[in-house]
């Protein structure tokens, strides 16, 4: 009698497709949740990315932080800084620069004020973001302190002064793209905080000027 080849077990070929195909569905979502938590962990950290990129260049109007002033005496040329304030929707106060506009020499140090009020009959709580413009000044722009990024919780009807402390780099004279630049627009715009963390309001804090509140 002629040899016969050897007889396959269906359901043993079937085991093994079977084990193919959860194994390379397994590996296929191994490679998916990768991919997921790798997006997920890159989209965190474009945050803080780009916030450096933005204080570092001055990009999008992003204005500079100095912990000091200037070591030189300022410049004989005068720039006209104009302040603009805003109020996001939902957050019911009112906020305004005590001066339009103030003239300032470059290299100099100033002071200014900005007034809020709370003028609902609740405890709410704002806070601010802001630019400058021309979106190119932001790198010369810098600010010593300020109240924008802070938390700022106001007592039902409260009011309060906000200071800024700035001043214009005299490297912008160096500029040459700069050369015919008359005026600089500083922007604030106050956003609602829904979930914000409790914390006591300073006695006395409204009648005292300060420069970080």
């Amino acid at each position: 009698m002629a040899n016969q080849p050897p007889t396959q077990n269906p359901r043993s070929e079937g085991a093994k497709v079977t084990r193919r195909t959860l194994t390379r569905d397994a590996v296929v979502a191994s490679i998916c949740g990768f991919v997921v938590v790798l997006m997920v962990g890159a989209s965190y950290a474009a945050v803080p990315f780009y916030n450096w990129f933005c204080r570092t260049t001055g990009f999008n109007g992003t204005t500079q932080v100095a912990t000091s002033a200037p070591s030189d005496a300022p410049l004989a040329r005068t720039i006209a800084v104009s302040f603009d304030s805003n109020v996001a929707p939902g957050l019911p106060w009112k906020f305004e620069p005590e001066q339009n506009s103030v003239d300032v020499r470059i290299g100099q140090v100033v002071t200014v004020y900005y007034t809020v009020t709370n003028q609902s009959a609740r405890t709410t709580t704002g806070q601010a973001s802001y630019n400058v413009a021309p979106l190119t000044v932001g790198a010369y722009f810098q600010k010593i302190n300020c109240f924008c990024f802070t938390e700022q919780t106001m007592a039902p009807g409260e009011k309060r002064e906000m200071a800024v402390v700035f001043y214009v780099d005299p490297a912008l004279a160096k500029d040459s793209e700069n050369d015919t630049l008359k005026t600089i627009t500083l922007s604030y715009t106050f956003f609602p905080v829904r979930d914000a963390v409790p914390k006591p309001v300073a006695a006395g804090e409204a009648d005292q000027r300060k420069g970080n509140l």
